[in-house]
C-alpha cells in the first residue's frame, strides 16, 4: 500500500535536553550526581548501559562523551562527568589489539545536530552527499563533506528508520523499522511514499540491477522485495532473524542471519533461499560482502572471527579477529578486495582491514569510538563512511592508497 505524506525539510539545532523522572535504577551507585545521571543518561537508555559500557579513567573523557549524546549546562557536564568516572572507570581488558602496518587512512567525523537520535548507516548520494539516519528521532539527515554543512528531515514520527539507500535520481529511501513501512524521500520537496509491509519491521536494503529494491525484516524472519515503480511488495518467510544483505556480480541476493548458523542464496526471481550452514553452529552473522572473485565474506559476530564462503563448493574459511572471541564484528565492506570491518565489542571501537591475499591483518582505533558501527557504505572514489551511534557521529575513512 502506497501512502503520500509532505513534510517540510527543517534544519535543526538540538535544544537542551530536560531531565525525565524516573525510578533510580538498583545498578546506579550512590552518589552527589546520581539523580542527574537518572535524569539525563537513563532518560534515554537503561542504567546497565552505562554499566557495560568500557569507562573513562578521567572527567574530561566522559565530558567529551555526555557533550555528543545530550546538551548539559557546564555544572550538570562537570558533576555526571565527576560521578561517571569515579564509579566507572576504564576497562582495560576492553582495548582492542592493534595491529601495525604499512596502509596509512584518515579519519574524519562529524558531529550530528540533533543529539540523541542514534545517528547510523550513512551512504553517499549521487550528488556527493552522505546521508545518514536518525533512528531514534525518525529522521534522515544530508551532510556536505566539502563545507560540513547539515540538514536534517523529518520522517513521520513512527517511522524510526534502520538504514537508508540512495537510488540513481537522488531519491533517499529508508526502512521504517517501527512503522512496518519502506520509504522513499524526495529531497528537493520534502515528500515522503511509504510502502506499507506485511513483515512491520523492514532492516536493511539492497538495490538490485533489475531494479528491485530488496530488504531483510530482522523480527519477522522475512525477506522481501519492493518494485519502486509499481509498489509491488513481495515477501516470503526466510531463517531466523535475517539481517545483512548484499548483491553479487550474477545478481544473487545474499542475506547474512543473525539467528541461526547459515548465510543465503535468495534468487531474485522466485524468491527461493539456498542455505549454507555455517560449521559452528554458535556462529551469528551480521554483515556480508563480496570480492571480484565472488567469495562471500563475512563477520562471524557471535566467535569473533572474520569468514569466507566459496559457493562454488560450498568450501568455509575463517580467521580469528585481532582483538579475539569477545571482538564481535560487525560490519563488512569490500575495497578492492580487501576486507574492511570493526570490532564492535571493543573500547574504543576498532576498525580492521584484512588482506586475503597475505592473510594479515592492519587495525586503528576510532576516535571517537565508544558506539558501535552497525553498518558501512563505500563511496565512488573508495572512502569507507562509517558512524558511532551512541556519540551521534558520522564518518569517512580515506584510505591513502587504494592499491595497497
Amino acid at each position: 500500500m502506497r501512502n503520500t505524506i509532505a513534510l517540510a525539510a527543517l534544519l535543526f539545532v538540538c535544544p537542551a535536553a530536560q531531565p525525565q523522572p524516573r525510578s533510580a535504577p538498583a545498578t546506579l551507585p550512590d552518589g552527589s550526581a546520581k539523580a542527574l545521571v537518572e535524569g539525563y543518561c537513563t532518560s534515554c537508555h537503561p542504567a546497565r548501559t552505562i554499566m557495560r559500557s568500557a569507562g573513562y579513567d578521567t572527567p574530561e573523557a566522559w565530558k567529551a562523551v555526555s557533550a555528543s549524546m545530550v546538551q548539559l549546562t557546564d555544572a550538570e557536564a562537570d558533576a555526571i562527568a565527576e560521578y561517571l568516572a569515579r564509579h566507572f572507570p576504564e576497562q582495560k581488558e576492553r582495548r582492542p589489539t592493534l595491529v601495525e602496518g604499512s596502509v596509512e587512512i584518515e579519519i574524519e567525523e562529524w558531529v550530528v545536530p540533533t543529539l540523541g537520535q542514534r545517528s547510523r548507516d550513512p551512504v553517499e548520494a549521487p550528488d556527493g552527499s552522505i546521508w545518514w539516519t536518525g533512528m531514534w528521532a525518525s529522521l534522515v539527515g544530508r551532510l556536505d563533506p566539502l563545507t560540513g554543512g547539515m540538514r536534517e528531515y523529518l520522517l513521520p514520527p513512527s517511522a524510526r528508520p534502520h538504514s537508508i539507500v540512495p537510488d540513481d535520481e537522488g531519491y533517499i529511501w529508508y526502512t521504517g523499522n517501527s512503522n512496518g513501512t519502506i520509504g522513499k524521500l524526495d529531497p528537493a520537496t520534502g515528500e515522503i511514499t511509504e510502502y506499507k509491509t506485511e513483515s512491520g519491521d523492514p532492516h536493511t536494503m539492497a538495490w538490485h540491477p533489475n531494479g528491485m529494491l530488496y530488504f531483510t525484516a530482522q523480527r519477522a524472519g522475512m525477506l522481501g522485495r519492493l518494485n519502486p515503480e509499481t509498489g509491488a511488495l513481495t515477501e516470503v518467510h526466510t531463517e531466523s532473524r535475517p539481517y545483512g544483505i548484499v548483491v553479487d556480480q550474477e545478481g544473487t541476493v545474499w542475506v547474512a542471519y543473525n539467528g541461526t548458523n547459515k548465510l543465503g542464496a535468495l534468487n531474485p526471481e522466485t524468491m527461493d533461499v539456498q542455505y549454507y550452514t555455517v560449521p559452528d553452529p554458535g556462529s551469528r552473522v551480521r554483515r556480508l560482502g563480496i570480492t571480484s572473485d565472488g567469495m562471500v565474506w563475512y563477520v562471524n559476530s557471535s566467535m569473533g572471527r572474520l569468514g569466507r564462503l566459496n559457493p562454488a563448493t560450498g568450501e568455509f574459511k575463517e580467521w580469528d579477529s585481532p582483538s579475539g572471541p569477545w571482538s564481535h564484528p560487525y560490519s563488512l565492506a569490500v575495497i578492492n578486495d580487501k576486507i574492511w570491518y570493526n570490532e564492535s565489542g571493543m573500547r574504543p571501537d576498532a576498525l580492521v582491514r584484512f588482506d586475503p591475499e597475505t592473510e594479515t591483518f592492519q587495525s586503528w582505533a576510532i576516535p571517537s569510538g565508544v558506539g558501535i558501527i552497525r553498518h558501512v557504505w563505500v563511496t565512488r572514489d573508495g572512502a569507507l563512511l562509517i558512524h558511532q551511534s551512541s556519540t551521534n557521529r558520522v564518518g569517512r575513512v580515506t584510505i591513502k592508497d587504494l592499491a595497497n
